[in-house]
């Protein structure tokens, strides 16, 4: 199909557009005809994404799909998917319908806010789409803003805080990633990303304020890139804009950021450190190890601390992303199928955690974990999805949270096994804050007196998890469904990678 991914992309965006023009008023059927705009085109884009997944051939370990034309200003506009970033579309296309039913219960500037979701998914779905360095750094920039006006309008008590820190941590750290670019244009001449892929940037040793930089002008792009992305996971130390973003986004700004928006740091490594800086990558891999193992362990035992269920959550996917980058990393075939299903699967899982999260908030209008205890004698149903969901992120065989942890683990372990041995010890933190908070939430006696009239999920709340619990049950138990999809393409970008290092030994001896 012609212009496939044109239309998978832009089309939330024409429905805002849609939205912006024609939709007048606040009253009730004003809000409700910009929420069924909204769902009808998420799912009409998650429709068309499924004609992409029927078509894609995961045995072509390059680009397909390619669209290409000339631009604005002589700008180059090209979009294509491989056997990396499918994945990533489909997460996308498939959670945001999701997003759009848990606002189902917002009051106010709902037509906006609607709008906000719908250019925030074309937005990230060009990050994942886009074949040129100008195009995908407009896309992955762009993205801040409405994320920014979800979190500044629609948040909490200190929202306008947690929103400027949220904007100045991700587009601070994107300013050396412009940088790096401009220096990736001057030696290559293109913008073109299979073109750059393919680039040999110059990996001899570099002098740089009197110190000898191994791997030289790779190095160098690759730390500008990597201080984008780290933040954007976010890697320990630039985490702390992620708890403070969470606590005071309302709960579907939540779910984005946390099931999506935090992947492209990690698709970013996919696409860029790995393919086009190895040596700067293989140089540089054992930090970014000792700080995806600090961050499994460090904002691990933090989570178990906290009082306010989204900040538990929060500093769990800080956890969880540091598996990620420990499996890309490893450059090996277990290791990066495993970051691969561990950012899909956490896509799922903890989107749910925060749509848990929200069922009660709605209900109660508190967070502080203090003020639940014995939700399963008035909420059975709840209890039941919240332990399912907790069971998963605390990595239980048979959950897709347990494949993506043991594969990244299975190739860390290969590279380095004290970095494993740490990482380990993150599997038995997750299983004591996980359950730490599902105790004290849900079991107990019911004996606090605004609880004793609370009502289970309504059919739209259930209705909304049931496709999550679907797809986490699946791909604990058919993790072929992701794996044989992303194989051929991650085998072809680790045994590019291989080839590309021999060079570091050579470094060495001189």
């Amino acid at each position: 199909m012609t212009y496939l991914l044109s239309i998978i992309t832009f089309l939330p965006a024409v429905a805002a557009l849609v939205l912006a023009l024609f939709l007048r008023g606040n009253d009730l059927a004003a809000q409700r005809n910009a929420k069924w705009l909204a769902l009808i085109a998420t799912s009409a884009t998650f429709l068309v994404s499924l004609v992409l997944f029927k078509g894609f051939d995961p045995a072509n370990t390059g680009f397909q799909f390619v669209e290409e034309g000339a631009w604005i200003i002589g700008l180059k506009y090209k979009l294509g998917v491989d056997g990396i970033s499918i994945l990533f579309v489909m997460l996308t296309t498939f959670l945001m319908p999701i997003t759009i039913l848990s606002c189902w219960g917002v009051s106010d500037r709902v037509k906006e806010y609607m709008i906000a979701f719908l250019l925030l998914e074309t937005l990230m779905l060009g990050v994942f789409l886009a074949l040129d360095l100008v195009l995908f750094y407009l896309f992955f920039e762009a993205g801040l803003i409405p994320m920014f006006l979800i979190i500044g309008i629609w948040g909490g008590q200190n929202r306008i805080y947690a929103a400027f820190k949220f904007f100045l941590y991700t587009f601070l750290g994107s300013v050396l990633m412009l940088v790096a670019m401009i220096a990736m244009y001057m030696a290559a001449g293109t913008t073109d990303i299979p073109t750059l892929m393919a680039f040999d940037f110059a990996h001899e040793p570099m002098v740089v304020l009197g110190m000898t930089v191994t791997g030289g002008m790779q190095t160098l792009l690759f730390l500008a890139f990597f201080a984008s992305f780290a933040v954007k996971m976010p890697m320990w130390p630039v985490h702390t804009w992620l708890p403070d973003a969470h606590v005071q986004a309302p709960t579907a700004g939540s779910v984005v950021l946390a099931a999506i928006m935090l992947k492209m740091g990690g698709y970013g490594f996919l696409r860029f450190s790995l393919p086009m800086f190895p040596v700067g990558s293989e140089v540089m891999s054992d930090l970014v190890f000792w700080m995806s193992a600090i961050a499994v362990v460090y904002t691990s035992l933090v989570a178990l601390a906290q009082e306010d269920m989204k900040k538990l959550i929060a500093y769990s996917s800080v956890a969880h992303m540091g598996y990620v980058t420990l499996g890309i990393f490893s450059a090996n075939q277990q290791g990066v199928d495993g970051a691969i299903f561990q950012m899909v699967s956490h896509g799922f899982i903890s989107g749910a955690m925060f749509l848990c999260v929200g069922v009660i908030y709605d209900r109660m209008h508190t967070r502080e974990i203090s003020a639940y205890g014995g939700l399963v004698n008035r909420m059975p149903a709840y209890a039941l999805v919240f332990m399912f969901f907790t069971m998963a992120n605390v990595g239980l065989p048979g959950t897709s949270g347990f494949v993506g942890e043991f594969l990244v683990l299975m190739g860390i372990f290969q590279v380095n096994t004290w970095v494993a041995a740490v990482a380990t010890s993150g599997v038995i933190l997750s299983a004591a804050y996980g359950l730490y908070l599902y105790r004290r939430v849900a079991f107990g006696a019911l004996v606090k007196e605004a609880l004793m009239t609370i009502q289970d999920m309504s059919r739209r709340e259930r209705a909304i998890f049931a496709p999550l619990i679907v797809m986490t049950l699946l791909l604990g138990v058919y993790p072929a469904l992701v794996t044989d999809i992303i194989g051929p393409s991650v085998a072809h970008l680790v045994e590019n990678y291989h080839v590309a290092n021999p060079a570091i030994a050579e470094m060495a001896s001189h």
